[in-house]
Protein backbone atom coordinates (compact mmCIF):
# COMPACT_ATOMS: atom_id res chain seq x y z
CA UNK A 1 0.00 0.00 0.00
CA UNK A 2 2.74 2.46 0.63
CA UNK A 3 4.55 1.77 -2.55
CA UNK A 4 1.13 2.43 -4.34
CA UNK A 5 0.75 5.55 -2.48
CA UNK A 6 4.40 6.86 -3.17
CA UNK A 7 3.50 6.01 -6.82
CA UNK A 8 0.70 7.91 -6.83
CA UNK A 9 2.44 10.79 -5.12
CA UNK A 10 5.03 10.37 -7.69
CA UNK A 11 2.45 10.76 -10.96
CA UNK A 12 0.83 13.93 -9.05
CA UNK A 13 4.14 15.99 -8.24
CA UNK A 14 5.23 14.98 -12.10
CA UNK A 15 1.78 16.70 -13.08
CA UNK A 16 2.67 19.25 -11.35
CA UNK A 17 5.95 19.86 -12.45
CA UNK A 18 4.40 19.34 -15.66
CA UNK A 19 1.94 22.48 -15.72
CA UNK A 20 4.40 24.54 -14.23
CA UNK A 21 6.59 24.17 -16.47
CA UNK A 22 3.95 25.19 -18.74
CA UNK A 23 3.75 28.38 -17.07
CA UNK A 24 6.89 29.67 -16.68
CA UNK A 25 7.86 28.96 -20.31
CA UNK A 26 5.11 30.51 -21.76
CA UNK A 27 5.96 33.82 -19.18
CA UNK A 28 9.11 33.93 -19.87
CA UNK A 29 10.49 32.06 -23.07
CA UNK A 30 12.16 28.54 -23.95
CA UNK A 31 15.43 30.05 -23.53
CA UNK A 32 14.55 32.57 -20.41
CA UNK A 33 13.33 29.07 -18.20
CA UNK A 34 16.11 27.54 -16.97
CA UNK A 35 16.11 23.68 -14.80
CA UNK A 36 16.40 26.22 -11.87
CA UNK A 37 13.76 28.34 -12.59
CA UNK A 38 11.35 25.21 -13.56
CA UNK A 39 12.43 23.66 -10.03
CA UNK A 40 11.76 26.88 -8.13
CA UNK A 41 8.34 26.82 -9.23
CA UNK A 42 7.35 23.51 -7.78
CA UNK A 43 9.63 24.28 -4.97
CA UNK A 44 12.41 21.53 -5.74
CA UNK A 45 15.84 21.97 -6.24
CA UNK A 46 17.53 21.09 -9.49
CA UNK A 47 18.01 17.47 -8.66
CA UNK A 48 14.94 17.19 -7.34
CA UNK A 49 12.76 18.50 -10.26
CA UNK A 50 14.94 15.70 -12.48
CA UNK A 51 14.75 12.90 -10.41
CA UNK A 52 10.97 12.68 -12.40
CA UNK A 53 12.86 12.61 -15.06
CA UNK A 54 15.78 11.03 -17.63
CA UNK A 55 17.07 13.86 -18.85
CA UNK A 56 16.64 17.56 -19.26
CA UNK A 57 15.23 16.94 -22.81
CA UNK A 58 12.97 14.04 -21.46
CA UNK A 59 11.92 16.69 -19.26
CA UNK A 60 11.44 19.10 -22.54
CA UNK A 61 9.13 16.51 -24.35
CA UNK A 62 6.99 15.61 -21.19
CA UNK A 63 6.22 19.33 -21.04
CA UNK A 64 5.20 19.20 -25.03
CA UNK A 65 3.24 16.27 -24.45
CA UNK A 66 0.93 17.96 -21.71
CA UNK A 67 1.08 21.41 -23.77
CA UNK A 68 -0.30 18.98 -26.56
CA UNK A 69 -3.15 17.64 -23.94
CA UNK A 70 -4.13 21.32 -22.15
CA UNK A 71 -4.01 22.88 -26.05
CA UNK A 72 -6.60 20.08 -27.04
CA UNK A 73 -8.80 19.88 -24.46
CA UNK A 74 -9.09 24.04 -24.55
CA UNK A 75 -9.05 24.16 -28.01
CA UNK A 76 -9.36 21.71 -30.17
CA UNK A 77 -11.56 19.55 -31.93
CA UNK A 78 -13.18 16.47 -30.13
CA UNK A 79 -10.92 13.72 -29.98
CA UNK A 80 -13.51 10.56 -29.37
CA UNK A 81 -14.98 11.10 -32.64
CA UNK A 82 -14.40 11.27 -35.99
CA UNK A 83 -15.12 15.20 -36.25
CA UNK A 84 -15.89 16.74 -39.87
CA UNK A 85 -13.32 18.43 -41.51
CA UNK A 86 -15.14 22.19 -40.73
CA UNK A 87 -14.75 21.26 -37.13
CA UNK A 88 -11.10 19.65 -36.74
CA UNK A 89 -10.23 23.02 -38.66
CA UNK A 90 -12.16 25.29 -36.24
CA UNK A 91 -10.22 23.82 -33.30
CA UNK A 92 -6.81 23.66 -34.47
CA UNK A 93 -7.02 27.13 -36.31
CA UNK A 94 -8.15 28.17 -32.08
CA UNK A 95 -4.69 26.59 -31.34
CA UNK A 96 -3.02 28.66 -33.62
CA UNK A 97 -4.15 31.57 -32.54
CA UNK A 98 -3.88 30.66 -28.98
CA UNK A 99 -0.21 29.81 -29.53
CA UNK A 100 0.45 33.72 -30.35
CA UNK A 101 -0.23 33.86 -26.14
CA UNK A 102 2.40 31.29 -25.56
CA UNK A 103 5.22 32.31 -27.76
CA UNK A 104 7.81 30.73 -25.32
CA UNK A 105 6.12 27.35 -26.04
CA UNK A 106 6.38 27.28 -29.81
CA UNK A 107 9.77 28.43 -29.32
CA UNK A 108 10.61 25.15 -27.46
CA UNK A 109 8.47 23.20 -30.09
CA UNK A 110 10.78 24.44 -32.62
CA UNK A 111 13.67 24.14 -31.32
CA UNK A 112 13.14 20.94 -30.03
CA UNK A 113 11.63 19.65 -33.49
CA UNK A 114 15.43 20.75 -34.53
CA UNK A 115 17.18 18.31 -32.26
CA UNK A 116 15.05 15.41 -33.27
CA UNK A 117 15.89 15.27 -36.33
CA UNK A 118 18.54 13.26 -34.55
CA UNK A 119 17.35 9.84 -33.79
CA UNK A 120 18.85 9.41 -31.14
CA UNK A 121 17.49 12.62 -29.26
CA UNK A 122 14.26 11.90 -26.66
CA UNK A 123 12.43 13.51 -29.11
CA UNK A 124 12.60 12.12 -32.37
CA UNK A 125 9.88 9.31 -31.74
CA UNK A 126 7.42 12.22 -30.19
CA UNK A 127 7.23 14.04 -33.18
CA UNK A 128 7.18 11.24 -35.08
CA UNK A 129 4.04 10.16 -33.68
CA UNK A 130 2.41 13.22 -33.03
CA UNK A 131 3.13 14.06 -37.09
CA UNK A 132 1.51 10.76 -37.62
CA UNK A 133 -1.48 11.34 -35.31
CA UNK A 134 -1.85 15.05 -36.87
CA UNK A 135 -1.83 13.91 -40.78
CA UNK A 136 -4.05 10.67 -40.13
CA UNK A 137 -6.80 12.81 -38.46
CA UNK A 138 -6.96 15.75 -41.05
CA UNK A 139 -6.58 12.72 -43.99
CA UNK A 140 -9.72 11.03 -42.65
CA UNK A 141 -11.52 14.26 -42.51
CA UNK A 142 -9.95 15.13 -46.11
CA UNK A 143 -11.45 12.12 -47.60
CA UNK A 144 -14.84 12.24 -46.03
CA UNK A 145 -14.53 15.75 -47.47
CA UNK A 146 -13.92 14.52 -50.99
CA UNK A 147 -16.58 11.97 -51.12
CA UNK A 148 -18.70 15.10 -50.25
CA UNK A 149 -17.34 17.23 -52.68
CA UNK A 150 -15.90 19.87 -50.49
CA UNK A 151 -12.67 19.74 -50.99
CA UNK A 152 -10.85 19.27 -54.67
CA UNK A 153 -10.24 15.63 -55.57
CA UNK A 154 -7.08 16.23 -57.64
CA UNK A 155 -4.62 15.62 -54.51
CA UNK A 156 -4.81 12.69 -52.38
CA UNK A 157 -6.27 13.13 -48.62
CA UNK A 158 -2.81 12.02 -47.56
CA UNK A 159 -0.67 14.42 -49.38
CA UNK A 160 -3.40 17.47 -48.03
CA UNK A 161 -2.38 16.45 -44.24
CA UNK A 162 1.20 16.67 -45.31
CA UNK A 163 1.43 19.69 -47.07
CA UNK A 164 -0.92 21.17 -44.44
CA UNK A 165 1.45 20.12 -41.52
CA UNK A 166 4.22 21.60 -43.71
CA UNK A 167 2.40 24.98 -44.16
CA UNK A 168 1.47 25.50 -40.45
CA UNK A 169 5.23 24.62 -39.25
CA UNK A 170 6.39 26.79 -41.80
CA UNK A 171 4.14 29.79 -40.94
CA UNK A 172 5.30 29.55 -37.29
CA UNK A 173 8.80 29.40 -38.14
CA UNK A 174 8.02 32.62 -39.84
CA UNK A 175 5.96 34.28 -37.26
CA UNK A 176 9.24 33.02 -34.65
CA UNK A 177 11.23 35.72 -37.33
CA UNK A 178 8.76 38.29 -37.78
CA UNK A 179 5.59 38.42 -35.26
CA UNK A 180 3.68 40.18 -37.61
CA UNK A 181 3.22 37.30 -39.50
CA UNK A 182 -0.04 35.85 -39.08
CA UNK A 183 0.00 31.96 -38.39
CA UNK A 184 -3.74 31.40 -38.62
CA UNK A 185 -4.72 33.57 -41.79
CA UNK A 186 -1.74 31.36 -43.51
CA UNK A 187 -3.32 27.98 -42.76
CA UNK A 188 -6.95 29.28 -43.35
CA UNK A 189 -5.91 30.35 -46.44
CA UNK A 190 -4.49 27.39 -47.61
CA UNK A 191 -7.51 25.32 -46.15
CA UNK A 192 -10.07 27.78 -48.36
CA UNK A 193 -7.52 26.90 -51.61
CA UNK A 194 -8.90 23.19 -51.42
CA UNK A 195 -12.63 24.37 -51.65
CA UNK A 196 -13.48 23.46 -55.01
CA UNK A 197 -14.32 26.80 -57.68
CA UNK A 198 -18.24 27.03 -58.25
CA UNK A 199 -18.38 26.91 -62.21
CA UNK A 200 -19.18 29.90 -64.08
CA UNK A 201 -22.86 30.09 -65.49
CA UNK A 202 -22.66 30.88 -69.16
CA UNK A 203 -23.61 34.38 -70.27
CA UNK A 204 -27.15 34.98 -71.61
Amino acid sequence: MARRGSYAKGVAKREEILHAALDVIARQGFHGASVRELADAVGLSQAGLLHYFDSKEELFVEILRTRDQVDLTAFGAPQETSPDLETLTAGYLRIIRHNAEVPGLVQLFTQMSTDAADPRHPAHAYFLERGAAFRAGFAAAFTRAQTAGAVTARVPAQAIARILQSVWDGAQLQWLLDPTVDVADIVGTFLATLVPATPKSPRA
